[in-house]
């Protein structure tokens, strides 16, 4: 009766969907019009991904400190290393650019050569001053070239801030208004009104402007993304389109899958907008996925409606059958697609969480379109031609399904051997991988703006600012000497690491101070003694009020300080020997019991979130293993066949993340995803294989050789179009400019490759070998589904429902 059921079940669903063809239609269009009106609420990320949960202890630190000292990421810097902006012309030219960007309310301040000011010590009454390095406001060469040779030597405040210690390099420091960094204004400005600005300054005056920063970064990779998107949907329809009508020879095939899978993506971006998720570099990936994933339900039904028109040419029973015996298959091929990707939603990850929600919802929308359209479109067409039938005799299918079978039947040995060989190799390969968390290392390295962040790294020390936030648990604790003394040994330690900057933090304005009351010279840029500090402290009061100098630097309460540095793009590993070389050193020099200090800021934030993106996707891995076997098991009930079916599936990971080792790709969020898609995937392959196989068995009384060689000839040529499709499909990916999304798709076409042939060659010569011991019934007991239908399903069905 089960299985009466379950062809009774697929039966009724058939006759639903070819009786009711108009209303599918109409519903199928207006749940496309609805999901599209929520397109205009899918929102572009303007702010890095925040890879850990709201209340992870790294979270609450940089929380804590955004309160105290605001958005840290608001410093876009414009570098030109060119000794002929200190000719009147071209340093006009430059203070005309800085006045217009002045004037946007994106611009908080701007600091720059031209209004550079110095700190002036006056007597009566006693006090510093601000004010201007340069009096003329249109300065002659004399007056430039002492201004610059002032900067250089007299004027440590500023190093690394607007020159560099390394050559003449100038920059000018532009902080974005905290309040708008993290909102489109800040997209517009950057896109609409700074890159053109510069443009046109470059083209003009032929200095050449190299512009950075985190929020400039941020913008441009951001959009990166945007523009992607659509080249992505564009090539995967090109590409599989062309494999899809390279196989079946017919327009019409063709296009109606191509209708099925961009009515699919059009669904995506409207389930991204109703959940009011953000586009990221993960969710910018599920339309084009949808068209990949898609296309092999298509090639499953159009190749079984063909297959049932060359054997009977009736139609309608052809379209009946399509839905019958291939909607479990398809069915559950997609649901282990889709559970793969719904492990993700298990993580603590909100990055995850919406790429697996996302995901595994679209994959199951994109299933269920496949079985509504395909068979009512063609139920209003006339019959295939027998010329759109030829390509299911080729010879050179028939030609790649023999030396399957030869390979299975006279080469077992070898097949073992060189599977052994490649795990052998793989876990070799996989003791020499790395994790890596670097915030460029994946960011389109041909850009501008990559060349740009290099630039700043060598003549800066880096542009991504890490903060050590210290709390002297005392009002105006921070200014005290001893306090200042503590800062300035941990500052000089930053220095001494080479992949930090020079230190920015209150002691450079004390240290000013000093130089200041000794007029200036530089020989005196240095903290003060206690007894300085007393003579120094009367000129020192008027500062306090002073444009707020002090704000950036040390709350208003005088509590809390910052050490600011800026770093290179060092990657995880390294980051991990900087924080492990820090944290003893600031341990020594401020005592838990009296200080507490954190370290805190963008690196560190991105390194910590990429560790536990990378633990979390390794357990949403696990999960998916479990999970699909758990399915599988419910499906085939038997242990053994369970085990024997994920070797097939789990060696092509392990072969992966060899070749990862060897080829020197790190572990990163964008290839660790390389492992949990790839195993959803190929073990469809696997169910349509033992589905077939079961079958067989049945039919040949329990004849293992017999089975096994019959479901390889049936099932290899549909395994080998999707795997191809598959292959061509993900290869789509290698063309982003994106680093991590190239090696995805590579890595993915190649697991897939392997996967395929693994369930090809290696599961059923596993089969065959341990005949012994699963060629019994109670081995292969009846599945809780069934997975294929047939004609027996189909006659006892007809033989057992009631008669009106």
């Amino acid at each position: 009766m089960q299985k009466i059921f379950s062809f009774g079940f697929w039966n009724s669903i058939a006759s639903l969907i070819l009786r009711n063809r108009i209303i599918i239609i109409i519903l199928i269009g207006v749940s496309t019009f609805l999901l599209s009106t929520q397109w205009k609420n899918m929102q572009f990320s303007f702010t890095e991904a925040n890879l850990m949960p709201d209340d992870h202890e790294v979270n609450i630190n940089y929380n804590d400190f955004l309160d105290k000292f605001g958005e840290e990421g608001n410093l876009i810097l414009l570098g030109v290393q060119d000794s002929a902006l200190f000719t009147p012309e071209k340093f006009k030219a430059w203070n005309e650019l800085i006045s217009k960007l002045t004037k946007y309310p994106e611009v908080d301040h701007i600091i720059s050569p031209a209004d550079l000011q110095e700190l002036k010590k006056f007597e009566d009454p006693k006090r510093f001053e601000m004010v201007p390095v340069l009096e003329s406001e249109e300065p002659d060469s004399l007056e430039l070239n002492n201004f610059e040779n002032k900067l250089f030597t007299e004027l440590p405040f500023y190093e690394n801030l607007v020159y560099s210690s390394h050559s003449n390099t100038i920059q000018s420091a532009l902080y974005l208004n905290k309040e708008l960094v993290n909102t489109k204004a800040r997209k517009i400005f950057v896109l609409e009104e700074l890159e053109p600005l510069i443009q046109e300054f470059e083209e003009k005056h032929e200095i050449d402007v190299r512009v950075s920063g985190m929020p400039y970064i941020r913008t441009l990779n951001a959009q990166n993304i945007v523009d992607e998107i659509g080249l992505f949907i564009v090539a995967a329809l090109i590409v599989t389109s062309l494999i899809f009508f390279f196989f079946f020879r017919s327009i019409r095939a063709t296009i109606i899958s191509m209708l099925t899978v961009c009515i699919g993506v059009m669904w995506a971006f409207g389930v991204i907008g109703l959940l009011h998720y953000e586009i990221t570099i993960l969710t910018a990936l599920i339309p084009p996925l949808i068209i990949v994933i898609g296309i092999p339900n298509c090639i499953f039904l159009i190749n079984k409606y063909q297959q049932e028109i060359k054997n009977h040419g009736n139609q309608a029973k052809s379209l009946q059958r399509v839905i019958t015996k291939v909607g479990n298959a398809t069915l559950m091929t997609n649901v282990t697609t889709a559970s793969g990707f719904a492990t993700f939603i298990l993580t603590d990850s909100k990055l995850l969480r919406e790429f697996g929600v996302v995901a595994s919802i679209n994959i199951l929308a994109i299933f269920i379109l496949s079985l509504l359209i395909i068979p009512v479109i063609y139920s209003y067409l006339k019959p295939p031609k027998d010329r759109h039938l030829k390509h299911l005799t080729k010879r050179w299918i028939g030609g790649f399904v023999n030396w399957m079978e030869n390979m299975v039947r006279h080469h077992r040995i070898a097949i073992y051997i060189c599977s052994v060989s490649l795990l052998a190799l793989s876990i070799v390969g996989i003791y020499t991988i790395k994790v890596s968390g670097s915030i460029l290392e994946d960011m389109p390295q041909n850009t501008q703006f990559f060349q740009d962040v290099k630039f700043f790294e060598r003549e800066f020390d880096g542009v991504m600012p890490l903060e050590i936030f210290i709390d002297t648990k005392r009002p105006k604790g921070v200014l005290k000497l001893s306090n200042l003394k503590r800062m300035e040994e941990l500052e000089n330690f930053i220095q001494n690491i080479p992949e930090l900057s020079k230190p920015l933090s209150i002691n450079r304005l004390v240290k000013y101070s000093k130089q200041a009351y000794y007029n200036g010279n530089p020989k005196y840029y240095q903290l003060p003694s206690s007894q300085e500090r007393n003579f120094i402290m009367p000129y020192a009061k008027s500062l306090s009020s002073n444009e707020g100098i002090m704000q950036s630097y040390i709350d208003s309460t005088g509590q809390y300080a910052r050490i600011t540095t800026f770093m290179k793009d060092v990657g995880t590993e390294k980051m991990e020997e900087i924080e492990n070389d820090l944290l003893p050193q600031i341990k020594k020099i401020f005592p838990e019991e009296r200080y507490n200090i954190s370290i805190t800021g963008k690196a560190l934030l991105f390194q910590k979130g990429t560790n536990y993106l990378v633990r979390n996707l390794i357990i949403s891995l696990g999960l998916a293993i479990i999970l699909i076997a758990g399915l599988m098991a419910w499906m085939f009930r038997s242990f053994r066949m369970i085990i024997i079916s994920l070797v097939p599936n789990l060696l092509p990971l392990l072969v992966t993340a060899g070749v990862m080792g060897f080829l020197g790709v790190p572990i990163k969020p964008s290839t660790i995803l390389v492992f949990s898609i790839a195993f959803g995937i190929s073990v469809d392959d696997t169910i349509h294989f033992l589905a077939k196989y079961r079958q067989e068995l049945k039919a040949n009384n329990w004849k293992i050789k017999r089975s096994v060689y019959g479901a390889l000839r049936e099932t290899g040529v549909s395994m080998f179009y999707t795997s191809i499709v598959l292959f061509f499909g993900f290869s789509v990916f290698m063309i982003s400019s994106f680093g991590g999304t190239v090696a995805l798709g590579g890595l993915v076409s190649a697991t897939l490759l392997f996967a395929m042939l693994a369930n090809l060659l290696l599961l059923p010569s596993l089969l065959l070998s341990l005949e012994k011991s699963i060629a019994n019934k109670e081995v292969l007991k009846e599945p809780a589904m069934k997975i294929i239908e047939t004609d027996e399903d189909e006659n006892n069905y007809n033989s057992e429902k009631p008669k009106n």
